[in-house]
């Protein structure tokens, strides 16, 4: 069974959809439609920018967004998905590519969640950090006895962690995860603390938007970020995407049940290769490529 995964923050690079916008009038098409949507000229960012200017989370997520959106449709009927899946903010383009939201749609509620998240950033400083090497009990264990809002926040693959809270909370689970063997954990260069309590006044704005924007029901199952489990019903999708702003991405459990379900061949449709290399990390035995080979 096949399955598309997108990708989320973090895959952007300066150049990204330009091949797509050069070689394909539909494609071109609709990234004139995101400038006007979004009310700037994001594609001139995401082909000429710097890296420091892709880096601008109102610009990140709609950018990476769009590249994967217009990556999908370049694809046109050459393959089709069994089931589809996305990361934190992949989870928009894998609903929109599994038509329970339009583009348009998409892109407006994109670009809402990227504006209440640097507001949300902004209320309260807060950070992320990786952690590498050590099982995901250590870490969920250590993140409970710290007295501070800490949390596991992207459970990315087997041994490969994100936690997310207070700066001081994040700084005191490193030196408790190096003690307890971590092979790596280290500070990310991120505006906050994504997928944590310090979300919750992203939260409650982006719920209203969510609730007033219309769902359909989706071509085929969508495994979202809060539960790792496929969904169908559009009320669950939006209470799913709501949640997924406070809570963990579990995208080890997503990719472990989508394995599970009978997905033996992945496609990741967006920038970068990143989900790619947590597949293999779960299981070298299914088969990973990327879209852009086949536009």
């Amino acid at each position: 069974m096949k399955a598309f995964v997108f990708p989320g923050q973090g895959a952007q690079f300066s150049g990204m959809g330009k091949d797509l916008y050069e070689s394909n009038d539909i494609c071109r098409d609709m990234f004139k439609a995101g400038n006007e949507i979004l009310g700037f000229d994001i594609t001139d960012i995401m082909f000429n920018g710097t890296d420091e200017d892709l880096k601008q989370t109102n610009v990140t997520q709609p950018a990476i967004f769009l590249h994967s959106i217009i990556n999908v449709t370049a694809l046109g009927d050459r393959l089709s998905p069994d089931m589809v899946a996305g990361h934190s903010l992949g989870e928009f383009s894998a609903l929109v590519a599994n038509r329970a939201l339009s583009f348009e749609e998409g892109l407006r509620l994109v670009a809402q969640r990227a504006h209440a998240m640097q507001k949300a950033c902004e209320l309260n400083p807060s950070t992320m950090a990786a952690i590498i090497g050590l099982e995901d009990n250590i870490v969920e264990e250590v993140c409970k006895s710290i007295d501070d809002i800490i949390i596991p926040a992207n459970y990315n693959a087997p041994g490969q962690l994100v936690i997310s809270g207070s700066i001081e909370g994040v700084d005191k689970a490193i030196d408790e995860l190096k003690q307890k063997g971590a092979r790596m954990a280290i500070k990310l260069a991120v505006g906050g603390a994504f997928h944590s309590p310090f979300m919750e006044p992203a939260r409650q704005e982006l719920e209203k938007a969510i609730n007033e924007a219309e769902f359909s029901d989706p071509v085929c199952p969508v495994y979202q970020n809060a539960t790792g489990l496929p969904v169908k019903e559009p009320q669950k999708i939006k209470e799913n995407l709501i949640a997924q702003l406070t809570s963990p991405v579990r995208w080890t459990q997503t990719m472990f049940n989508m394995i599970k379900d009978g997905a033996d061949h992945f496609t990741e449709v967006g920038p970068g290769n990143v989900l790619q290399g947590l597949i293999k990390k779960a299981d070298r035995t299914v088969n990973v490529e990327s879209a852009s080979k086949y536009v």
